[in-house]
C-alpha cells in the first residue's frame, strides 16, 4: 500500500497555526432539522412532566424514520466537511489491518480457533485435527457469508459433549433477538429447523441429546422497543421442532424473573439455574439430571447476593458468592444439603475482588488489585499452589479449560500493549508466548500511569492515564476521558486500535474506575446506585478536574466519552457541568431516567437506578439528573456528537433521539449538537469492522475539529 506521510507540526507551531485558523475560518454551519413537539404530559406523585418528543419512541413510524434520515443528513453534511476525517479513516484502516487469532480450544476430534485476517467484518472459525499442525487449519464457519454487508453476526457457539454437533446463534442488524442454527460439525450441514425468538441466552448441552436456552415471549408491538420481562428457560431435544421445546423454569406469571440462565455441569450430572429480577442478585437452583423426574432444589432462595456454581466433584459443589463477602469467596457444600448455612470456605474473601475459573482440576483466582490483574492457582482442596507470573501490569483473562486438560491459554493486555496469547502448563506453572500480534504500533513509545485522586466527598478513585512518552504538561493536549461507572462492571486495562490512533495524534486517553463499577466489590458498586448515583457523576467530574489541575489538558481540549450506562454518565455530566469540557460523546446512552424501565428489558436495571414509580423521593432524584430532563434554555453546551443505532434493543435509540432533539432546541452557544444514527446496527456487539472504523473516524474527526484543529496534530501514516 502506498504510504502517505502527512505534515507533522511541532506543538508550538501547531497551536499558533490553529489559533490563526480560528480567527480566519468560520466554523462549519449547521442548520438543524426541526423536531415536532407534542403535548404529552406524565404525572408522577402529583408532578407534571412534559415529554414533547414522546413520538420518537415509536421506532416503526414513518415520522420517526423520516426524522432519522433528516438528522443523519445534517450530521453527515457536517462530518463530510472536516478536512482530516478521511485521513483518520485511512489510518484506522491501516492499523486495524493485522491478523488477529484467538486462543485454540478442543471439541471432539478437532482444535478450533477464531481468526480475522485484518479487515474482515466478522471473525471466522477455523479448525484442524487435534495433533496436526495449526497451519493445516481450514475454514469451519465464516460469519462473513451470512450477509453481504456484514450486519448478520455470530453470537454464541456451543458444541455437544462429543463435538459432533454445533449450535450457534446469529444476530441480524445488531439486535439482541437471536436465532439458533444446528449444524453437523463433521459435514457442516444444517440438520434442523432454525430456532427463532431467542434473547439473552446461552446454549448449554446435555450430553449429545439437546441443549438449554433462554428467551422471552415475543412482545406485543415493536420487538425492538416493547417491554420484555418474563424470561424462561427451555430445553430443546434434537430431532424435535421448537414448538415442542419444554419450559424448564420461568413459566409462573406470579413470580417474574427478567434474566434466567441454565447451565449443565461438565459431567452432565446437574442442571444449574440462575434467576434474577435485576442485573445484580440472583436466586440459584439445581436439578439432578441423573435421576428421572427429580425436583428442583433451591440453593439460594433470595436475590441478596450474586452466587454461582463453578465446578463439582461428584456431589461436592464449588460456589463463588458475595453473600456475606462483598469481594467474593469460594465455598463448598454437598448437593444433598446445599443451602448457605452448610457452606464451608475454600478460598476466603480478601480485600481484593475475586473472579474464579477452573481448568485442569485447578482453580484460578483472578484478583483485581486497583483494577490490575493478579492470578493465584489453587487445588480443589483450597491449597495455594502458586501465583501465576504474568507478563506485566495489565489485564489477564481466559484461565479456563476442561477438567482433563493439562494446559490452557490466557490473554494479556493493557492500554498500550495489544492482546497476546500465552500457553500455560497447569502442573508446571510455566508460561510461554503463544502468539503476539504483528501490528504497526510500538508500545515502547507510550506510557500508562495509574494515579489516585479525591472525589467530591473525599473518596479516593483510581485512574489510568495513557499517552506518548515525553508528553508536555502544558494544558493543551487533546484528551478523551472515558468511563462507565455502573452495574458492577470493571474497566480493566485493555488495548484498543482506535485509542492507539488517538494517542498517535498526541492524544491522552484517561480511564477512571468510578463508583458503581465492580473494581472494589459490592460496596463500591452499591455506592453508585439508586440514591447514591450522583457519586458516579462526582467521581467523573473530579477526574476531569484532576486532569486539568495537573496540566494534562484544559477544558478547551477535553472530551468526555462513554457508552450505554456510560452514555448516561456523559449526558448527566455535560448537563451538570457544561463548562468543564469542549466535546461530549454520549454513545447509546440511557438518557430518559423516568421511562427507561418501560422499554425492552430496561426494568432489569432497577437495582442500579431505581424507577420513577418506586417513591416520590426516587422520582425526584431521577428527575434531578436525568439528561433529557436537565437540558436548560440559555446554556452553552459543549460540542456534542450523540451516537446510537436503529436496531439497538438494549438501550432503545429513543433515549438518544429525545436527548438530541432537546439539546438542539435549547443550545444557546455555537457548538454543534449532532446525532449520528447507524443503520442495521445495535448496541455494539457484532458491529462490522467497516462500520466501526467509519464511526471512530467520525468521532475523532468531530472531537479534534471542535478542539480547534484544522490539521491533524500528530504524525499519521496513510
Amino acid at each position: 500500500m502506498k504510504r502517505v506521510l502527512l505534515l507533522a507540526f511541532m506543538s508550538s507551531v501547531l497551536f499558533s497555526c490553529k489559533n490563526d485558523m480560528k480567527s480566519t475560518e468560520k466554523p462549519i454551519a449547521v442548520t438543524y432539522t426541526p423536531t415536532q413537539k407534542v403535548d404529552t404530559i406524565d404525572t408522577y406523585f402529583g408532578t407534571e412532566v412534559p415529554d414533547p418528543y414522546r413520538w420518537l419512541e415509536d421506532d416503526r413510524s414513518e415520522e420517526t424514520q423520516d426524522w432519522v434520515k433528516r438528522q443523519n443528513q445534517v450530521t453527515y453534511n457536517y462530518l463530510d466537511t472536516i478536512p482530516f476525517r478521511a485521513q483518520l479513516k485511512e489510518r484506522l484502516s491501516t492499523l486495524w489491518n493485522y491478523e488477529k487469532i484467538g486462543a485454540p480450544f478442543k471439541e471432539g476430534a478437532y482444535t478450533y480457533f477464531y481468526k480475522n485476517n485484518g479487515l474482515q467484518n466478522q471473525y471466522v472459525i477455523y479448525r484442524y485435527k487435534t495433533g496436526d499442525q495449526p497451519d493445516t487449519a481450514t475454514v469451519f464457519l465464516d460469519p462473513n457469508t451470512f450477509s453481504d454487508d456484514g450486519t448478520v453476526s455470530l453470537g454464541s457457539a456451543s458444541f455437544s459433549k462429543d463435538g459432533s454437533t454445533l449450535a450457534y446463534s446469529i444476530s441480524e442488524g445488531g439486535s439482541d433477538w437471536r436465532k439458533i442454527l444446528i449444524m453437523n460439525s463433521e459435514t457442516k450441514e444444517i440438520i434442523e429447523d432454525t430456532l427463532i425468538d431467542v434473547k439473552f441466552s446461552g446454549i448449554s448441552w446435555y450430553k449429545n441429546e439437546g441443549f438449554y436456552y433462554s428467551s422471552y415471549d415475543k412482545p406485543k408491538g415493536s420487538e425492538l422497543s416493547a417491554k420484555t420481562d418474563q424470561h424462561k428457560l427451555y430445553y430443546h431435544k434434537l430431532g424435535t421442532p421448537q414448538s415442542q421445546d419444554v419450559v424448564v423454569f420461568g413459566a409462573t406469571p406470579q413470580e417474574k424473573h427478567r434474566y434466567i440462565g441454565g447451565r449443565v455441569t461438565e459431567d452432565d450430572r446437574y442442571l444449574i439455574i440462575s434467576a434474577s429480577v435485576s442485573t445484580s442478585g440472583n436466586k440459584l437452583f439445581m436439578k439432578d439430571l441423573t435421576k428421572p423426574n427429580s425436583s428442583l432444589v433451591t440453593i439460594v432462595g433470595h436475590t441478596d447476593s450474586d452466587t454461582n456454581i463453578i465446578e463439582n466433584e461428584g456431589s461436592k459443589l464449588f460456589l463463588a458468592t458475595n453473600l456475606n463477602a462483598p469481594n467474593r469467596r469460594v465455598v463448598t457444600v454437598d448437593a444433598s444439603n446445599p443451602t448457605p448455612e452448610n457452606w464451608v470456605d475454600l478460598i476466603p474473601e480478601t480485600k481484593n475482588v475475586l473472579s474464579i475459573s477452573s481448568a485442569g482440576g485447578n482453580f484460578f483466582a483472578e484478583y483485581m488489585v486497583d483494577a490490575v490483574s493478579k492470578v493465584l492457582q489453587y487445588d480443589y482442596q483450597g491449597n495455594l499452589i502458586r501465583e501465576v507470573e504474568l507478563p506485566g501490569i495489565g489485564s489477564a483473562g481466559g484461565f479456563s479449560a476442561k477438567k482433563e486438560e493439562t494446559e490452557l491459554y490466557y490473554s494479556f493486555t493493557n492500554y498500550k500493549m495489544p492482546s497476546s496469547t500465552y500457553l500455560y502448563q497447569i502442573k508446571e506453572g510455566t508460561s510461554e508466548l503463544y502468539r503476539k500480534p504483528n501490528i504497526d504500533f510500538n508500545p515502547d513509545n507510550y506510557e500508562s500511569t495509574q494515579v489516585f485522586y479525591n472525589s467530591k466527598d473525599g473518596t479516593k478513585v483510581p485512574m489510568i492515564i495513557t499517552h506518548k512518552k515525553g508528553l508536555e504538561l502544558n494544558g493543551k493536549n487533546p484528551t478523551i476521558l472515558y468511563a462507565y461507572g455502573g452495574f458492577n462492571i470493571s474497566l480493566t486495562p485493555s488495548f484498543s486500535i482506535s485509542n492507539a490512533v488517538w494517542m498517535e495524534q498526541g492524544g491522552i486517553y484517561a480511564v477512571p474506575n468510578l463508583r458503581g463499577g465492580g473494581e472494589y466489590g459490592k460496596e463500591w458498586h452499591d455506592a453508585g446506585t439508586k440514591m447514591q448515583k450522583q457519586n458516579v457523576f462526582d467521581d467523573f467530574i473530579a477526574a476531569a478536574e484532576y486532569l486539568i489541575d495537573q496540566k494534562y489538558t484544559s477544558s478547551d481540549y477535553l472530551a468526555i466519552r462513554g457508552g450505554s450506562n456510560g452514555g448516561l454518565l456523559v449526558g448527566a455530566t455535560m448537563t451538570q457541568r457544561p463548562d468543564l469540557m469542549k466535546v461530549a460523546l454520549p454513545a447509546v446512552g440511557v438518557m430518559d431516567m423516568l421511562r427507561y424501565h418501560t422499554f425492552t428489558a430496561g426494568a432489569g436495571w432497577a437495582y442500579d437506578y431505581g424507577t420513577a414509580e418506586d417513591s416520590k423521593e426516587m422520582f425526584e432524584y431521577l428527575k434531578g439528573y436525568s439528561p433529557v430532563h436537565n437540558i436548560k434554555e440559555g446554556v452553552s453546551y459543549p460540542a456534542t456528537l450523540v451516537t446510537t443505532a436503529d436496531h439497538d434493543d438494549r438501550v432503545v435509540p429513543a433515549h438518544s433521539f429525545k436527548f438530541a432533539a432537546e439539546l438542539q432546541a435549547k443550545q444557546a452557544g455555537d457548538a454543534p449538537t449532532l446525532i449520528r444514527i447507524e443503520t442495521d446496527a445495535g448496541h455494539g456487539a457484532g458491529t462490522p469492522v467497516s462500520k466501526t472504523i467509519e464511526q471512530y473516524a467520525d468521532i475523532f474527526g468531530f472531537t479534534l475539529y471542535n478542539m480547534g484543529y484544522r490539521v491533524l496534530p500528530g504524525k499519521v501514516k496513510g
